[in-house]
């Protein structure tokens, strides 16, 4: 974040020189991400009472990190909490009341305006050739909560960890996931029993001593090819797969030098691209399963992709700028800039004409190409 000294000090002083960390490993932002669940878990104790239920409503303001490592930091917020909720309840309280005194004083009123008349003659409920105010006492419908049936409902359980990412087969009832217990799945939605869906375990597995060993990493990304035959998954670890609809591993896709962020098959099928940590994107054969050619034109990790046509794509980064590149091409053959923070997402229009961008500077951008 351009702190470059403060990184360096805490570097030294942690002798983080001196640890076997492998650094193309740790994704960017991480220690952030650690000082965030740390915040969350604090709000979590805050909005629970001693009895394991949650407070109603929601929590007053969010955390700083002083007040998050104060120690009486979850018994006064709960007070705060406790004490800004009575006046809450308090004040709903009063303006129902006056909303009903007023609503009584009002329909006396008509009432008394709508009375007939000495000599004066109602028709069909009209008075005087107008329609008369009907004064039913119905009670106002309020949408309530809308919660889905647990029988319309399917729960796939068997993921060991947090699951990051799910995508459906363009031609099956399958839905694919992934997760931090370094396994995709497979779930097989066309089958109904009383024991749920099947699922289809995709171990994600690193060579080590002569034998495949789990390796420990979230898979973040996947993607069907168009037919629906092939699912293509990324992990932290740095491969990309090919698996089988049926779960068996195709290819072993090995040239990125840290964590692949995303990866998107082509419309025809023959090529799958990748982003990585390593600042680069990679298109790979998807039948042989070596890599076409890398495109090194990121200053910073490369955080998603998307195909224009068959062999021209996008890519975004944490370094601000968009690439267009093209297969057999040496350089971009176009590059946006404009954002003013790290772009997460980019996405083609169907034409191909408009590519869509997100940012960490809380704005969208629509470019012409």
């Amino acid at each position: 974040s351009g702190f470059s000294h403060s990184a360096f000090t805490f570097g030294i002083e942690s002798h983080i020189s001196q640890s076997n960390i492998n650094g193309t490993l740790v994704p960017p932002a991480a220690l952030i991400s650690i000082l965030q669940k740390g915040l969350q878990y604090v709000e979590a104790e805050i909005s629970i009472n001693e009895d394991g239920t949650v407070f109603d409503g929601r929590p007053i303001e969010s955390l700083s990190l002083i007040d998050a490592v104060m120690p009486d930091v979850v018994q006064t917020r709960q007070q705060a909490f406790r004490e800004k909720l009575a006046q809450q309840q308090a004040s709903a309280a009063a303006a129902a009341a006056a909303t009903a005194a007023t609503a009584g004083a009002t329909t006396t009123a008509v009432s008394q305006q709508n009375t007939p008349k000495n000599g004066e003659a109602t028709v069909n409920g009209e008075e005087n050739g107008a329609h008369a105010i009907n004064n039913h006492s119905k009670p106002m419908e309020i949408d309530g909560d809308v919660e889905i049936p647990p029988n319309k409902a399917t729960v796939l359980r068997g993921h060991e960890s947090e699951v990051f990412i799910c995508a459906w087969n363009p031609v099956s009832d399958l839905l694919a996931s992934g997760s931090g217990d370094s396994t995709a799945r497979i779930w097989n939605l066309n089958e109904n029993s009383n024991s749920g869906s099947t699922q289809l375990v995709l171990r994600h597995c690193i060579r080590e001593g002569g034998h495949d060993v789990p390796s420990n990493k979230d898979v973040t990304s996947l993607d069907w090819n168009s037919d629906g035959t092939l699912l293509a998954t990324g992990s932290y670890d740095g491969f990309a797969r090919i698996w089988t609809e049926d779960g068996n591993l195709a290819s072993t896709l090995g040239q990125h030098k840290g964590p692949i962020f995303a990866l998107k098959w082509n419309k025809k099928g023959n090529y799958i691209l990748s982003a990585g940590v390593d600042k680069t994107t990679i298109i790979w054969d998807a039948h042989t399963g070596e890599a076409k050619q890398q495109f090194p034109f990121h200053s910073a990790p490369a955080l998603d992709v998307d195909w224009q046509n068959n062999t021209t794509f996008a890519s975004c980064s944490t370094d601000m700028c968009i690439h267009v590149c093209r297969l057999g091409c040496d350089r971009p053959v176009k590059t946006f800039q404009g954002h003013t923070n790290e772009v997460n997402a980019i996405k083609w229009d169907p034409s191909g004409m408009l590519l869509a961008s997100c940012s960490d500077d809380m704005t969208l951008k629509v470019k012409s190409f």
